[in-house]
């Protein structure tokens, strides 16, 4: 991407969809690998997700949905679509290959206690930032 063309997001943008994959049960591995290609729900469960390292601990099909969904409401991640309409893959958004390249060294950072009590208000009570 050309710098000049780079989409430059709002301070609370970034903190929120910073703080939500903090507070994810996903690793970075999945990051890096929805960076090319769209990972399928199925993926994100159970022993194949811990396999893969792409979560730290093994997640049933409804959690791993519901923590992708709010994933895609912080602007991370995005519904893949083929020719007939959306998928049950994931893939990232700009925003998300952005966290995912920054942290591609180090890891995702751990969640705070603070990290998780607003992560919790804001995703479950909707409480603005």
């Amino acid at each position: 991407m050309n710098p000049s063309t780079a989409v430059v997001y709002p301070p609370k943008t970034c903190d929120r969809a910073a703080r939500a994959l903090r507070c994810s049960p996903f690793t970075i591995a999945l990051l890096v690998a929805m960076e090319t290609a769209g990972i399928p729900l199925q993926a994100l469960t159970g022993q194949a997700a811990l396999d893969q390292g792409y979560t730290r601990k093994p997640l049933l099909e409804v959690w791993a949905e519901s923590e992708m969904l709010w994933l895609i409401q912080v602007g991370l991640v995005r519904r893949e679509v083929d020719g007939q309409g959306i998928t049950d893959s994931f893939r990232l958004t700009p925003l998300g290959r952005k966290f995912s390249q920054d942290w591609q060294q180090q890891g995702i950072p751990a969640a705070s206690w603070g990290d998780r009590l607003l992560n919790f208000l804001q995703r479950w009570l909707r409480w603005p930032s």
